[in-house]
């Protein structure tokens, strides 16, 4: 009995003691003072802003282009036989002058033939002659003037008039008018036979040389002109609706630095599917001392012409196409624009209302309702609020003391 009444003082004891020793912890929790709670600090970040003032912008635009020949033809054989070497070498790149004979498609046989057709009409005239002068008196002499005058090596001379009614019939029966026409027809045959430069130019392709048969229409050569350029320059869409048909084009080439002048002379009136652009074709002069080459690129400056209301701001900081942000009470937010024009760094807008802080610099990883602090690099006043806003007086000092709390 004795022993067990000792177990029951001993957990007795301990229990005492432990909840004195907690007590004691307790109460000196209790003396001990609360460390002081850091208050939380927003970061900013600085940005640089523009009030928002539309004025009118004078805005022109500017775009490479390609230089090409206004005429780029094939030149083909109007009859068949075998090519003869003109005074311009039939080889790619042989530059010729406008009236140059190009090459000569074998003309001896039709040559014979012309001539043995126009001495077949002398003899007709000659065995009709005596018979017009019993029947047709008064028109023998002109006849007989037209039968003189023919050469088998020159072209024939012109039919003489008929007006009689009976004269017409009498010759139609002889066949004089028929093989007369017949003739003629040869003769131009024969010219055709004789290939001449079209314009001043060069040959881009050559598909059949000296010596080689060709067939009637069949293509020996593709040439382009070389005294006349003009240069296609495609524009978006926006862009090509600010030109006009005679508008002045100052033309520059940056490898040669060397410059033109030219004029819009005409405007697609079509889009490119592939590339979504208008093409806008320039004029540009011939000089000799500044010769132009096809096929080089050069870049065109389109005339400035006013746009009224607008404001111009970075291209960068303007985001999903036409979204920008604004700062408002210090904090950023979201606000779409409409664009205007969009130039090759910076973009004409309007569709913010007017005194309105825009962010003109590029901003990554940030999201609408981000608290800003105003760079000093930027035009107006200190951060809150629009431009021109005055701070509280001490708010420089206030934002220092959260610095130093921060970094504590």
């Amino acid at each position: 009995m004795r022993k067990i009444d000792r177990r029951i003082v001993i957990v007795v004891s301990v229990i005492f003691i432990l909840g004195l020793a907690w007590g004691l912890m307790r109460f000196l929790e209790a003396q001990k003072e609360a460390p002081p709670v850091r208050r939380s600090v927003e970061a900013r970040r600085f940005v640089k802003f523009e009030a928002v003032r539309y004025t009118n912008i004078q805005s022109k635009v500017s775009e490479s282009g390609r230089l090409a020949s206004v005429a780029e033809v094939d030149i083909i054989a109007e009859a068949s036989g075998s090519i003869e070497s003109g005074k311009v070498a039939l080889k790619k790149g042989a530059s010729f002058s406008k009236g140059d004979v190009l090459f000569v498609v074998y003309p001896d046989e039709a040559i014979l033939s012309l001539k043995a057709q126009k001495s077949q009409y002398q003899n007709t005239l000659a065995t009709i002659l005596p018979d017009m002068k019993i029947d047709f008196p008064e028109r023998v002499d002109g006849f007989r003037d037209f039968f003189n005058s023919i050469s088998v090596d020159k072209p024939l001379p012109p039919l003489p008039e008929i007006t009689d009614a009976q004269l017409k019939i009498f010759l139609a029966s002889r066949n004089v008018i028929s093989e007369y026409y017949s003739i003629q027809r040869d003769e131009l045959q024969l010219k055709r036979r004789t290939i001449r430069a079209p314009f001043n130019g060069t040959y881009k392709e050559v598909y059949l040389e000296t010596g080689a048969y060709t067939n009637t229409g069949g293509r020996v050569a593709r040439a382009i002109r070389t005294d006349e350029m003009e240069l296609e320059v495609p524009l978006k869409r926006v862009d090509a609706a600010w030109i006009r048909i005679g508008d002045p084009v100052l033309v520059h080439s940056e490898n040669r630095d060397l410059s033109w002048k030219g004029k819009v002379i005409r405007i697609s009136p079509y889009v490119d599917e592939g590339t979504q652009s208008q093409e806008i074709f320039v004029q540009i002069p011939f000089d000799r001392r500044k010769p132009l080459l096809a096929g080089e690129y050069l870049k065109a400056s389109f005339p400035l012409r006013p746009i009224v209301g607008v404001m111009e701001i970075p291209r960068n900081s303007v985001f999903n196409s036409n979204e920008v942000f604004v700062i408002k009470n210090g904090r950023l937010a979201k606000r779409e624009i409409k664009v205007i024009k969009e130039n090759e760094r910076t973009l004409i807008f309007n569709g913010l209302t007017e005194g309105d802080s825009v962010v003109v610099q590029q901003l990554i990883n940030v999201s609408e309702g981000t608290m800003v602090q105003i760079d000093s690099g930027s035009p107006g006043s200190k951060p809150q609020g629009k431009p021109g806003e005055k701070q509280p007086e001490g708010s420089d000092k206030k934002e220092a003391g959260d610095k130093r709390k921060s970094r504590s």
